[in-house]
């Protein structure tokens, strides 16, 4: 099996980290070059929005290796020099400073980059939330605030606005579905999480779209809504989506579509590999193109992609999984929890705080979702691998 020379990882991320360590770990011994547009080594996001911004984590504390462990792996690390230009066949890649680097073989592991509502001014008390020194200006705001509106019904929105409730400031959400989380979760379980934030004293402003941000020339004052009404904010958080960060790649030749478009081995082009967030890649077990926003899937491709770039030639074929914790509850999903898919709760109640529930589509299960319940979450997930068969659903169901 022969391995290329040279490897270059464009992004400092956790999937850019997983490559390089998978790397090392199945024998390459090759020069390695890890590229990173922040300032930061390689650190863990998923903190950001809960532990950081509530002031229990140190920034440091989010490293994912000290540097003694970065250092084992021999390579190359460059920080704080974004990429800007890829030339995929001569294999190398353009910075802005001005550094041209090459290798055999290069992984694109950029992640994404925050939208903004248009025409968004950049007043201050306006806030996004991707990294970590976004984590830190705005826990830096909310310290001295005490009305926050958080644009955004999505994980990051839900996740943002329960920190800043616990933190003791009015909240209030503002989001366009019906229910949070309603895309991913469905409007039963979005509903739950719907009523937990209620509870907890946030104002939801749900089925509202938002039509500008309101200031003066200090800073921004509130959010005004389609029907002309303005929600007071000393903080504004922003958190409605991301997009895959590729404008450097308009002019790589590179097929681009809701990310770097890749085959079933995460390979965009000869040599030419993407991971994580940013990497769209044709799932051989659905038989559709996928990509997908979380953690595990970064850790989990950067291994396949890595193993791939060493010549295993295997498809990439994970069962998705992603979690948020807010408050004092942790939901985690394998597989796919869609918004039009059936759902029955098999254990524990809604009641109880605690419960596990299927989802179902096309007459198989699909997913299984836990709020609460890890153990048991973890055991159901068989059922997605298996796409067990949706009318045994309810002689799964325990009193």
């Amino acid at each position: 099996m022969t391995h290329p020379a040279s490897v270059l990882v464009v992004g400092a991320s956790v999937g850019g980290l997983a490559v390089a360590e998978s790397l090392r770990r199945d024998g390459f011994a090759g020069a390695l070059t890890l590229l990173g547009a922040e300032r930061h080594p390689p650190y863990d996001r998923p903190p950001l929005s809960k532990k950081v911004l509530a002031g229990e984590w140190e920034p440091d504390r989010t490293r994912l290796r000290a540097d003694a462990a970065l250092a084992k792996l021999e390579m190359t690390t460059i920080l704080g020099d974004p990429a800007v230009h890829l030339d995929v066949l001569g294999r190398a890649v353009t910075t802005a400073s001005g550094r041209r680097l090459t290798a055999e073989s290069i992984v694109l592991a950029t992640g994404l980059e925050p939208r903004r509502l248009p025409g968004q001014a950049p007043w201050p008390g306006v806030h996004v939330l991707r990294t970590l020194d976004d984590a830190v200006a705005l826990r830096t705001a909310l310290l001295a605030a005490s009305q926050v509106v958080v644009v955004g019904d999505g994980v990051l929105g839900t996740e943002a606005a329960a920190t800043a409730r616990a933190m003791g400031l009015a909240v209030t959400l503002v989001g366009p579905q019906t229910t949070l989380l309603a895309s991913q979760l469905g409007p039963q379980i979005g509903g739950h999480l719907a009523a937990l934030h209620t509870g907890r004293g946030v104002q939801l402003r749900l089925g509202a779209a938002v039509e500008s941000l309101v200031g003066d020339e200090a800073r921004v004052r509130g959010v005004r809504l389609a029907g002309g009404e303005v929600l007071p904010a000393d903080v504004v958080v922003v958190a409605i989506g991301s997009r895959p960060a590729t404008d450097w790649l308009f002019d790589s030749g590179l097929r681009l579509g809701d990310g770097v478009v890749c085959d079933s081995r995460c390979r965009a082009a000869e040599g030419i590999y993407a991971v994580g967030d940013v990497a769209r890649w044709h799932h051989e077990g659905l038989g559709a193109a996928l990509r997908l926003e979380n953690r595990s899937n970064a850790v989990e491709q950067g291994a396949a992609v890595a193993a791939n770039i060493l010549g295993k030639d295997r498809p990439y074929t994970p069962v998705p999984f992603f979690w948020t914790d807010q408050y004092d509850v942790k939901i985690q999903v394998h597989g796919f929890a869609g918004a039009d898919a059936q759902v029955i709760i098999v254990e524990g109640s809604p009641e109880a705080g605690q419960f596990a529930a299927l989802y179902g589509s096309a007459g198989k299960v699909t997913g299984v979702l836990g709020w609460n319940m890890v153990k048991q979450t973890r055991a159901l997930r068989q059922h997605v691998v298996e796409a067990t068969d949706w009318s045994l659903v309810n002689s799964l169901r325990k009193s």
